[in-house]
C-alpha cells in the first residue's frame, strides 16, 4: 500500500517524493523551525541527508512515512477552495515513520508522529489538523498498534498540539542517543484501544 494523498479542511497532505527537497531545504533555512530539534539552521548537505533517511524509512512499513503539506494562503488562515501542489503555499513537513529513534521501541506497528511548519503558519492549528489526519490514516488504514510522539520538555508550543489531538503524557526522559541539544524531553502516545474509544465518543 503506497502512501496516499491526504486531505483536511485546509490541506493537502502530499507523500514526500524527490522533487520536494528544495521545500524541505527552506523549511530547514529557518532556526526557529529547528529551535527544538538542532537548534539551528541545517546546511544543504545536512537536508540532502535527512531527505535520504526520510525516503528510506518510508520504504519500511507500508502506508507511513513523511507528507507535505500545502494550503492555500487564506485557507491557512481559515477559508477558501482546496489547495493544490502546484499553485498552494508550502506549510510543512507532517510525519508519520515507523519508530526508530534511540529512544523509540523497535516495533514495526509503532509510529513516530511529528510536524514541522513554515513559521508564519504557526499558530493556526494548522499541525492539530494534520496531526488528526495522520492519527486516522496510521489507526484505520494502516493498523497500528500505538502512535507516540516526543519533544523537548521545554517546547511548549509541540507540547500544546499533542495535548490537543489527544495523546496522553507518558514520561519525562534523558535521550540515550546522541541528543543535538541538552535537557529533558517529554513522550506523548495514544494506543489503538484510545483511538477507537475517543472515535466512538464522538
Amino acid at each position: 500500500m503506497p502512501q496516499p494523498i491526504l486531505r483536511t479542511d485546509r490541506l493537502l497532505l502530499v507523500p514526500l517524493a524527490d522533487r520536494h527537497l528544495e521545500l524541505e531545504i527552506q523549511l530547514d533555512s529557518d532556526p526557529e523551525v529547528l529551535r527544538y530539534i538542532s537548534g539551528r539552521a541545517r546546511s544543504r548537505d545536512e537536508v540532502v541527508a535527512s531527505h535520504a533517511q526520510r525516503m528510506a524509512l518510508a520504504s519500511k512499513v507500508d502506508g507511513l512515512g513523511y507528507w507535505m503539506a500545502f494550503g492555500s494562503d487564506g485557507g491557512a488562515g481559515g477559508s477558501t477552495s482546496p489547495p493544490s501542489e502546484d499553485d498552494g503555499e508550502f506549510i510543512g513537513l507532517m510525519m508519520v515513520p515507523p519508530a526508530h529513534g534511540p529512544d523509540q521501541p523497535d516495533d514495526p506497528t509503532v509510529t513516530d508522529l511529528g510536524y514541522r511548519l513554515v513559521r508564519r503558519y504557526w499558530r493556526k492549528g494548522l499541525a492539530s489538523e494534520a496531526s488528526r489526519a495522520l492519527l486516522r490514516h496510521a489507526f484505520d488504514t494502516v493498523g497500528q498498534s500505538r502512535v507516540i510522539a516526543q519533544t523537548m520538555a521545554v517546547n511548549a508550543g509541540s507540547r500544546g498540539v499533542m495535548e490537543t489531538i489527544g495523546l496522553r503524557y507518558v514520561r519525562t526522559y534523558f535521550s540515550r542517543g546522541d541528543a543535538p541539544l541538552p535537557g529533558a524531553e517529554v513522550e506523548y502516545d495514544m494506543t489503538r484501544e484510545m483511538w477507537e474509544a475517543r472515535r466512538g465518543a464522538c
